[in-house]
Protein backbone atom coordinates (compact mmCIF):
# COMPACT_ATOMS: atom_id res chain seq x y z
CA UNK A 1 0.00 0.00 0.00
CA UNK A 2 1.95 2.97 -1.73
CA UNK A 3 1.36 6.85 -0.35
CA UNK A 4 0.77 8.49 -4.13
CA UNK A 5 -0.26 11.59 -2.03
CA UNK A 6 0.07 14.40 0.16
CA UNK A 7 -0.88 17.67 0.79
CA UNK A 8 -1.06 19.86 3.27
CA UNK A 9 -4.46 21.75 3.96
CA UNK A 10 -4.95 25.06 6.48
CA UNK A 11 -8.36 26.37 7.18
CA UNK A 12 -9.29 28.65 10.23
CA UNK A 13 -13.32 27.60 10.99
CA UNK A 14 -13.32 29.04 14.39
CA UNK A 15 -9.05 28.75 14.60
CA UNK A 16 -6.42 28.33 12.67
CA UNK A 17 -5.23 24.41 11.67
CA UNK A 18 -2.98 22.26 9.73
CA UNK A 19 -3.63 19.08 8.61
CA UNK A 20 -2.09 16.16 6.26
CA UNK A 21 -3.94 14.58 4.10
CA UNK A 22 -2.40 11.58 2.84
CA UNK A 23 -3.79 9.23 -0.02
CA UNK A 24 -2.46 5.91 -1.03
CA UNK A 25 -2.92 3.61 -4.20
CA UNK A 26 -5.61 1.57 -2.76
CA UNK A 27 -7.43 4.33 -2.10
CA UNK A 28 -7.58 5.20 1.78
CA UNK A 29 -6.92 8.93 3.33
CA UNK A 30 -5.58 9.42 6.55
CA UNK A 31 -5.16 12.68 7.99
CA UNK A 32 -2.98 13.79 10.62
CA UNK A 33 -2.32 17.06 12.53
CA UNK A 34 0.37 19.55 12.19
CA UNK A 35 -1.41 22.68 14.51
CA UNK A 36 1.64 24.73 16.25
CA UNK A 37 -0.41 27.67 17.92
CA UNK A 38 1.14 30.82 16.88
CA UNK A 39 3.75 28.87 14.40
CA UNK A 40 1.18 27.25 11.72
CA UNK A 41 3.08 28.64 8.92
CA UNK A 42 6.39 26.91 10.02
CA UNK A 43 5.18 23.95 10.04
CA UNK A 44 3.65 24.22 6.69
CA UNK A 45 6.56 24.40 5.01
CA UNK A 46 8.67 22.29 7.08
CA UNK A 47 5.87 19.60 5.64
CA UNK A 48 5.97 20.92 2.23
CA UNK A 49 9.01 21.82 1.68
CA UNK A 50 10.64 18.99 3.29
CA UNK A 51 8.77 16.15 4.17
CA UNK A 52 6.01 15.68 1.77
CA UNK A 53 8.70 15.09 -1.00
CA UNK A 54 10.41 12.14 1.18
CA UNK A 55 6.32 10.38 2.16
CA UNK A 56 5.29 9.65 -1.62
CA UNK A 57 6.20 6.24 -2.73
CA UNK A 58 6.93 4.94 1.00
CA UNK A 59 4.79 1.91 2.01
CA UNK A 60 2.01 3.42 4.24
CA UNK A 61 2.13 0.22 6.46
CA UNK A 62 5.64 1.10 7.94
CA UNK A 63 4.39 3.49 10.68
CA UNK A 64 7.47 2.94 13.18
CA UNK A 65 10.23 2.55 9.84
CA UNK A 66 8.88 5.96 8.59
CA UNK A 67 8.61 7.59 11.81
CA UNK A 68 12.04 6.42 12.82
CA UNK A 69 13.26 7.95 9.78
CA UNK A 70 12.02 11.25 9.45
CA UNK A 71 13.19 11.72 13.48
CA UNK A 72 16.92 10.35 12.48
CA UNK A 73 17.35 11.43 8.75
CA UNK A 74 16.82 15.22 9.17
CA UNK A 75 19.88 15.37 11.51
CA UNK A 76 18.30 18.59 13.75
CA UNK A 77 16.43 16.27 15.95
CA UNK A 78 13.03 17.42 17.86
CA UNK A 79 11.81 20.94 18.54
CA UNK A 80 8.26 21.79 17.74
CA UNK A 81 8.38 22.26 14.41
CA UNK A 82 9.73 19.23 13.63
CA UNK A 83 7.99 17.35 16.00
CA UNK A 84 4.04 18.75 14.91
CA UNK A 85 5.11 17.77 11.11
CA UNK A 86 6.20 14.01 12.12
CA UNK A 87 2.55 13.77 14.04
CA UNK A 88 0.77 14.87 11.02
CA UNK A 89 2.41 11.74 9.31
CA UNK A 90 2.25 9.32 11.98
CA UNK A 91 -1.23 10.17 12.36
CA UNK A 92 -2.15 10.04 9.16
CA UNK A 93 -0.58 6.41 8.66
CA UNK A 94 -2.34 5.44 11.69
CA UNK A 95 -5.30 6.58 10.03
CA UNK A 96 -4.85 4.37 6.88
CA UNK A 97 -3.81 1.62 8.83
CA UNK A 98 -7.01 1.34 10.77
CA UNK A 99 -8.82 2.16 7.72
CA UNK A 100 -7.11 -0.47 6.18
CA UNK A 101 -7.85 -3.07 8.57
CA UNK A 102 -11.42 -1.62 8.82
CA UNK A 103 -10.76 -1.29 12.70
CA UNK A 104 -10.88 1.90 14.98
CA UNK A 105 -7.19 2.92 16.07
CA UNK A 106 -7.69 1.69 19.53
CA UNK A 107 -8.26 -1.63 18.65
CA UNK A 108 -4.91 -1.72 16.83
CA UNK A 109 -3.26 -0.32 19.88
CA UNK A 110 -4.66 -3.29 22.25
CA UNK A 111 -8.47 -2.80 22.81
CA UNK A 112 -10.36 -0.59 24.83
CA UNK A 113 -9.36 -0.96 28.62
CA UNK A 114 -11.85 1.18 29.94
CA UNK A 115 -15.49 2.52 28.70
CA UNK A 116 -14.78 5.77 28.16
CA UNK A 117 -12.04 8.86 29.34
CA UNK A 118 -12.81 11.28 31.99
CA UNK A 119 -12.71 14.71 30.81
CA UNK A 120 -12.55 18.02 32.23
CA UNK A 121 -13.40 21.53 31.28
CA UNK A 122 -12.72 25.02 31.49
CA UNK A 123 -14.55 26.95 34.24
CA UNK A 124 -13.28 30.13 34.45
CA UNK A 125 -14.34 34.13 35.74
CA UNK A 126 -12.99 37.28 36.48
CA UNK A 127 -14.78 37.08 39.59
CA UNK A 128 -15.75 34.34 41.86
CA UNK A 129 -19.98 34.96 41.17
CA UNK A 130 -18.61 34.72 37.60
CA UNK A 131 -16.86 32.07 37.94
CA UNK A 132 -19.51 29.61 40.23
CA UNK A 133 -21.67 30.36 37.22
CA UNK A 134 -18.77 29.25 35.23
CA UNK A 135 -18.56 25.64 36.87
CA UNK A 136 -22.31 25.02 36.56
CA UNK A 137 -22.60 25.49 33.05
CA UNK A 138 -19.53 23.33 32.66
CA UNK A 139 -21.56 20.78 35.23
CA UNK A 140 -25.21 21.19 33.30
CA UNK A 141 -23.25 20.22 30.24
CA UNK A 142 -22.11 17.23 31.59
CA UNK A 143 -18.38 17.31 32.58
CA UNK A 144 -17.70 15.69 35.83
CA UNK A 145 -14.46 17.91 36.36
CA UNK A 146 -13.20 21.24 36.18
CA UNK A 147 -10.17 23.42 35.95
CA UNK A 148 -10.62 26.56 37.81
CA UNK A 149 -9.28 29.83 36.43
CA UNK A 150 -9.75 32.94 38.00
CA UNK A 151 -8.92 36.97 37.72
CA UNK A 152 -7.03 38.52 39.95
CA UNK A 153 -7.49 41.76 41.68
CA UNK A 154 -5.47 44.27 40.05
CA UNK A 155 -4.46 42.63 37.11
CA UNK A 156 -6.53 43.51 33.76
CA UNK A 157 -5.63 40.23 31.80
CA UNK A 158 -5.37 36.91 32.86
CA UNK A 159 -4.51 33.66 31.35
CA UNK A 160 -7.21 30.98 30.76
CA UNK A 161 -10.38 33.50 31.86
CA UNK A 162 -13.26 32.94 28.99
CA UNK A 163 -14.64 36.07 29.16
CA UNK A 164 -11.55 38.16 28.71
CA UNK A 165 -12.31 37.36 24.94
CA UNK A 166 -15.20 40.10 24.85
CA UNK A 167 -13.29 42.42 26.87
CA UNK A 168 -11.13 43.58 23.92
CA UNK A 169 -13.19 44.38 21.66
CA UNK A 170 -14.58 41.06 20.33
CA UNK A 171 -17.81 39.55 19.25
CA UNK A 172 -16.87 36.38 18.31
CA UNK A 173 -15.06 33.37 20.27
CA UNK A 174 -12.05 32.86 19.09
CA UNK A 175 -12.59 29.28 20.47
CA UNK A 176 -11.94 30.81 23.81
CA UNK A 177 -8.51 30.78 22.83
CA UNK A 178 -5.97 33.19 24.44
CA UNK A 179 -4.42 33.15 20.49
CA UNK A 180 -5.82 36.57 18.88
CA UNK A 181 -5.89 37.30 15.34
CA UNK A 182 -3.72 40.07 14.59
CA UNK A 183 -0.37 41.14 13.07
CA UNK A 184 1.15 41.42 16.58
CA UNK A 185 0.41 39.71 20.00
CA UNK A 186 -1.42 40.91 22.88
CA UNK A 187 0.17 42.09 25.74
CA UNK A 188 -1.13 41.32 29.44
CA UNK A 189 -0.20 42.10 32.75
CA UNK A 190 1.48 40.06 35.83
CA UNK A 191 2.12 40.26 39.27
CA UNK A 192 2.92 36.69 40.79
CA UNK A 193 2.39 37.95 44.58
CA UNK A 194 -0.70 39.39 43.74
CA UNK A 195 -1.90 35.87 42.41
CA UNK A 196 -0.49 33.66 44.54
CA UNK A 197 -2.09 35.66 47.43
CA UNK A 198 -5.48 35.56 45.78
CA UNK A 199 -5.37 31.88 44.49
CA UNK A 200 -6.14 30.14 47.57
CA UNK A 201 -8.77 32.57 48.70
CA UNK A 202 -10.77 31.40 45.25
CA UNK A 203 -10.32 27.62 46.12
CA UNK A 204 -12.03 28.31 49.50
CA UNK A 205 -14.67 29.57 47.68
CA UNK A 206 -14.83 26.97 45.38
CA UNK A 207 -14.71 24.05 48.09
CA UNK A 208 -17.28 25.64 49.85
CA UNK A 209 -19.94 26.05 47.73
CA UNK A 210 -19.55 22.98 45.51
CA UNK A 211 -17.99 20.56 48.30
CA UNK A 212 -15.39 18.14 48.43
CA UNK A 213 -16.26 15.54 45.68
CA UNK A 214 -15.67 17.72 42.50
CA UNK A 215 -12.45 16.87 40.95
CA UNK A 216 -10.79 20.30 40.87
CA UNK A 217 -7.42 21.19 38.45
CA UNK A 218 -5.56 24.84 37.89
CA UNK A 219 -3.04 25.72 35.51
CA UNK A 220 -0.14 27.79 36.74
CA UNK A 221 1.13 28.39 32.73
CA UNK A 222 4.85 28.34 34.12
CA UNK A 223 4.78 31.43 35.73
CA UNK A 224 6.39 30.72 39.43
CA UNK A 225 9.61 30.34 40.13
CA UNK A 226 10.06 26.58 42.17
CA UNK A 227 10.29 28.12 45.23
CA UNK A 228 6.94 30.14 44.58
CA UNK A 229 5.38 26.71 42.84
CA UNK A 230 6.21 25.02 46.09
CA UNK A 231 5.04 27.38 48.20
CA UNK A 232 1.69 27.81 45.73
CA UNK A 233 1.15 23.99 45.85
CA UNK A 234 1.66 23.97 50.13
CA UNK A 235 -1.16 26.36 50.06
CA UNK A 236 -3.79 24.50 47.54
CA UNK A 237 -3.43 21.80 50.12
CA UNK A 238 -6.03 22.01 52.10
CA UNK A 239 -8.66 22.29 48.75
CA UNK A 240 -7.51 19.03 47.41
CA UNK A 241 -6.59 19.52 43.47
CA UNK A 242 -6.55 17.02 41.24
CA UNK A 243 -3.78 18.53 39.99
CA UNK A 244 -1.93 21.46 39.78
CA UNK A 245 -0.51 22.17 36.49
CA UNK A 246 2.90 23.90 34.57
CA UNK A 247 3.54 25.39 38.04
CA UNK A 248 7.26 26.33 36.75
CA UNK A 249 8.98 26.39 33.32
CA UNK A 250 10.13 22.78 33.61
CA UNK A 251 12.95 22.56 30.79
CA UNK A 252 15.05 22.71 34.11
CA UNK A 253 13.92 19.26 35.22
CA UNK A 254 15.70 19.40 38.52
CA UNK A 255 13.26 22.46 39.36
CA UNK A 256 10.64 20.17 39.98
CA UNK A 257 12.55 18.24 42.57
CA UNK A 258 12.46 21.39 44.86
CA UNK A 259 8.47 21.69 43.92
CA UNK A 260 7.98 17.85 45.00
CA UNK A 261 10.38 18.09 48.14
CA UNK A 262 7.81 21.11 49.77
CA UNK A 263 4.31 19.46 49.03
CA UNK A 264 2.24 16.55 48.13
CA UNK A 265 -0.38 18.81 45.61
CA UNK A 266 -0.14 16.51 42.63
CA UNK A 267 1.77 17.87 39.89
CA UNK A 268 1.02 17.82 35.98
CA UNK A 269 3.78 18.25 33.18
CA UNK A 270 4.50 18.36 29.39
CA UNK A 271 2.10 20.16 27.15
CA UNK A 272 5.32 22.47 25.54
CA UNK A 273 7.60 19.32 25.69
CA UNK A 274 8.19 17.24 22.48
CA UNK A 275 10.32 13.91 23.00
CA UNK A 276 11.16 11.74 25.55
CA UNK A 277 13.93 13.66 26.75
CA UNK A 278 12.15 16.38 27.67
CA UNK A 279 10.36 14.27 30.07
CA UNK A 280 12.43 11.32 31.00
CA UNK A 281 14.56 12.52 34.27
CA UNK A 282 10.78 14.03 35.72
CA UNK A 283 9.02 10.05 35.44
CA UNK A 284 12.53 7.90 35.84
CA UNK A 285 12.40 9.93 39.32
CA UNK A 286 8.97 10.36 40.27
CA UNK A 287 8.92 14.16 40.27
CA UNK A 288 5.36 14.44 38.41
CA UNK A 289 1.88 12.86 38.61
CA UNK A 290 0.24 13.57 35.16
CA UNK A 291 2.42 13.23 31.89
CA UNK A 292 0.44 16.40 29.87
CA UNK A 293 2.43 15.39 26.42
CA UNK A 294 0.20 16.28 23.20
CA UNK A 295 0.26 13.72 20.50
CA UNK A 296 0.26 16.90 17.82
CA UNK A 297 3.48 18.26 19.80
CA UNK A 298 4.76 14.85 20.95
CA UNK A 299 5.32 13.40 17.33
CA UNK A 300 1.97 11.44 16.78
CA UNK A 301 0.37 8.49 18.74
CA UNK A 302 3.60 6.36 18.11
CA UNK A 303 5.45 8.34 20.95
CA UNK A 304 2.59 8.89 22.51
CA UNK A 305 1.86 5.55 23.74
CA UNK A 306 5.25 4.82 24.37
CA UNK A 307 5.64 7.61 26.45
CA UNK A 308 3.01 6.68 28.61
CA UNK A 309 3.87 2.86 28.44
CA UNK A 310 7.20 4.55 30.60
CA UNK A 311 5.45 6.38 32.79
CA UNK A 312 3.05 3.34 33.46
CA UNK A 313 5.88 1.41 35.19
CA UNK A 314 5.84 4.81 38.07
CA UNK A 315 2.41 4.95 38.90
CA UNK A 316 2.16 8.26 36.35
CA UNK A 317 -1.29 8.90 34.78
CA UNK A 318 -1.83 10.43 31.17
CA UNK A 319 -3.52 13.77 31.47
CA UNK A 320 -3.04 15.16 27.77
CA UNK A 321 -2.94 18.92 26.30
CA UNK A 322 -6.67 18.94 25.00
CA UNK A 323 -7.71 22.80 24.34
CA UNK A 324 -8.87 23.75 20.74
CA UNK A 325 -5.01 24.38 19.55
CA UNK A 326 -5.59 20.50 19.04
CA UNK A 327 -8.02 19.79 16.44
CA UNK A 328 -9.94 17.47 16.02
CA UNK A 329 -7.53 15.26 14.19
CA UNK A 330 -5.06 15.62 16.78
CA UNK A 331 -7.96 15.19 19.33
CA UNK A 332 -9.56 11.62 18.53
CA UNK A 333 -5.25 10.38 18.20
CA UNK A 334 -5.18 10.94 21.78
CA UNK A 335 -8.41 9.84 22.83
CA UNK A 336 -7.33 6.28 20.95
CA UNK A 337 -4.20 6.42 23.20
CA UNK A 338 -6.07 6.69 26.51
CA UNK A 339 -8.67 4.68 25.78
CA UNK A 340 -6.10 1.92 24.95
CA UNK A 341 -3.61 2.32 27.44
CA UNK A 342 -3.88 0.95 31.20
CA UNK A 343 -2.85 4.49 33.22
CA UNK A 344 -5.10 6.86 31.78
CA UNK A 345 -5.95 9.79 33.92
CA UNK A 346 -8.02 12.31 32.59
CA UNK A 347 -8.41 14.32 29.30
CA UNK A 348 -8.47 17.90 29.07
CA UNK A 349 -11.73 18.66 26.57
CA UNK A 350 -11.93 22.04 25.20
CA UNK A 351 -14.83 21.72 22.90
CA UNK A 352 -14.32 23.38 19.32
CA UNK A 353 -16.87 25.32 17.57
CA UNK A 354 -19.26 25.13 15.20
CA UNK A 355 -17.61 25.77 12.05
CA UNK A 356 -14.82 23.40 13.34
CA UNK A 357 -17.29 20.86 14.16
CA UNK A 358 -18.36 20.93 10.67
CA UNK A 359 -15.35 21.09 8.38
CA UNK A 360 -13.91 18.14 10.78
CA UNK A 361 -16.58 15.68 10.75
CA UNK A 362 -16.23 13.14 13.87
CA UNK A 363 -17.38 9.93 15.21
CA UNK A 364 -16.69 11.11 19.09
CA UNK A 365 -18.82 10.86 21.93
CA UNK A 366 -19.00 13.44 25.01
CA UNK A 367 -21.60 11.08 27.31
CA UNK A 368 -22.13 11.26 31.23
CA UNK A 369 -18.54 12.83 31.73
CA UNK A 370 -16.64 10.19 29.19
CA UNK A 371 -15.43 10.64 25.88
CA UNK A 372 -15.30 7.78 23.27
CA UNK A 373 -13.52 8.14 19.93
CA UNK A 374 -15.99 5.88 18.12
CA UNK A 375 -15.88 3.12 16.32
CA UNK A 376 -15.43 4.06 12.81
CA UNK A 377 -12.38 2.46 11.11
CA UNK A 378 -8.76 5.02 11.63
CA UNK A 379 -9.33 7.79 13.82
CA UNK A 380 -12.63 8.74 13.05
CA UNK A 381 -12.52 12.24 11.67
CA UNK A 382 -13.39 12.98 8.04
CA UNK A 383 -12.23 16.48 6.57
CA UNK A 384 -14.12 18.62 4.30
CA UNK A 385 -11.80 19.82 2.07
CA UNK A 386 -14.10 21.93 0.23
CA UNK A 387 -15.36 23.32 3.24
CA UNK A 388 -12.08 24.02 4.52
CA UNK A 389 -11.53 26.13 1.79
CA UNK A 390 -13.95 28.45 2.69
CA UNK A 391 -11.87 29.51 5.83
CA UNK A 392 -8.47 30.49 4.87
CA UNK A 393 -5.41 31.31 7.09
CA UNK A 394 -6.05 34.37 9.22
CA UNK A 395 -2.28 35.49 10.95
CA UNK A 396 -2.69 35.07 14.98
CA UNK A 397 -0.86 35.24 18.10
CA UNK A 398 -0.54 34.13 21.61
CA UNK A 399 -0.14 36.63 24.34
CA UNK A 400 2.82 37.96 26.34
CA UNK A 401 2.81 39.41 29.70
CA UNK A 402 4.98 42.10 31.51
CA UNK A 403 5.85 42.53 35.13
CA UNK A 404 4.64 46.14 36.22
CA UNK A 405 8.47 47.39 35.67
CA UNK A 406 8.08 46.20 32.03
CA UNK A 407 9.77 43.17 32.50
CA UNK A 408 8.75 40.39 29.98
CA UNK A 409 7.55 37.36 32.09
CA UNK A 410 6.64 34.07 31.12
CA UNK A 411 3.33 33.75 29.90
Amino acid sequence: MIIERAEVIVTSPNRNFVTLRLQTDEGHVGLGDATLNGREMAVVAYLKDHVVPLLLGLDAHKIEDTWQFLYRSSYWRRGPVTMAAIAAVDMALWDIKGKAANMPVYQLLGGASRTGLMAYGHASGVDTEQLFDSIRQHQELGYRSVRVQTGVPGLKAIYGIAAQSMLDGGEERYDHEPARRGPKPAEEDWDTQKYMRHLPTVFEAVRNEFGPDLPLLHDGHHRMTPIQAAKLGKSLEPYDLFWLEDCTPAENQDALRLVRQHTITPLAIGEIFNTIWDIQGLISEQLIDYVRTASTHFGGISPLKKVMDFAAQYQIKSGCHGPTDISPVGFAAQLHVGLAIHNFGIQEYMQHGTRTNEVFQQSMTFENGLLHPGDQPGLGVELDVDGAGKYPYEQAYLPFNRLSDGTVHDW
